[in-house]
């Protein structure tokens, strides 16, 4: 009940937040604040039910670790980015025809920081987090992953391959990641990263919702396997070999710290402490 609990308590955040959003769209502003107060709100109601519920302080939610996490994850998260659109440039199929809008810049980074940060509590603090314990790392890991994947299917744009792409660049990847951190500040900070910066400053699609207006005018264009077609960078070969790249980094830090939990024998396996680092 515990999982069922925490799922509905984030997932009306999640949902009433996403329409307060929508709601909005086409006032930057407004999308900026709503956003960023979703984002805050379901942090909040995360940590409210896991203590209601598990009867502990979530410490993967601790203030004490918070803005180092979400840098760390951000920078992360824009560097992933840079990397997939400077190989994408170099073959030229990406090209900037001018400026964007920093209005339209700040509106993407109202919606990555609500769509990065309940998501990630919802997939890796609710579903992996209580999977894993019953199921050890690797299978956890798969599991999610596939979920976080296939949930990318009801985007307009999307694509089987995009939505496979995404399962294991992303979903693999954030799940890795907080494996090897078991803080959730760092994947939220990534993810709200590569959102925002592939949105909201290189102006590309994102996982199949369209470009939006970002700090750079820009067109891709040539073979889907590049540069992902109507879906997004996040389709392209590149993206996937950076997501594999991190994801194996990620895996190896959480074996060498031993935060790899085992497959349940007997009663759940304990999560390990958090490592915050």
């Amino acid at each position: 009940m515990r999982f069922v609990k925490q799922l509905l308590a984030v997932g009306v955040v999640a949902a009433v937040g996403g329409r307060a959003v929508a709601a909005v769209d086409g006032n930057d502003w407004l999308t900026l604040i709503l956003g960023l107060l979703t984002a805050v709100l379901a942090v909040v109601v995360y940590a409210w039910v896991v203590r209601r519920t598990e009867r502990r302080a979530p410490a993967e939610v601790a203030r004490t670790g918070a803005p180092g996490g979400l840098l760390r994850g951000v920078l992360l998260g824009v560097g992933m980015v840079a990397a997939v659109i400077v190989n994408i440039a170099l073959l030229g199929h990406y090209d900037v025809d001018g400026l964007g809008s920093v209005p339209g810049a700040l509106g993407v980074l109202g919606f990555a920081a609500a769509a990065g940060t309940t998501e990630e509590l919802l997939f890796r603090g609710v579903l992996f987090r209580i999977v894993e314990e019953r199921t050890g790392t690797w299978i956890a890991l798969l599991l999610t992953g596939l979920v976080f994947g296939a949930m990318h299917l009801a985007n307009p744009d999307a694509t089987l391959w995009g939505a496979t792409a995404v399962a294991v660049e992303a979903g693999f990847m954030l799940a890795a990641c907080y494996a090897a951190t078991r803080t959730l500040w760092v994947p939220i900070g990534l993810h709200l990263g590569w959102n925002f910066a592939l949105g909201g400053v290189f102006g590309a699609p994102v996982s199949g919702t369209g470009a939006p207006q970002g700090l750079l005018d820009a067109t891709l264009s040539g073979p889907a396997l590049v540069t992902g077609g109507a879906f997004g960078p996040e389709g392209s070969l590149y993206a996937l070999g950076a997501g594999i790249a991190l994801t194996v980094v990620f895996l190896w830090l959480a074996h060498r710290r031993g935060t790899l939990l085992p497959r349940r024998r007997g009663s759940a396996a304990q999560p390990p402490a958090t490592v915050l680092r």
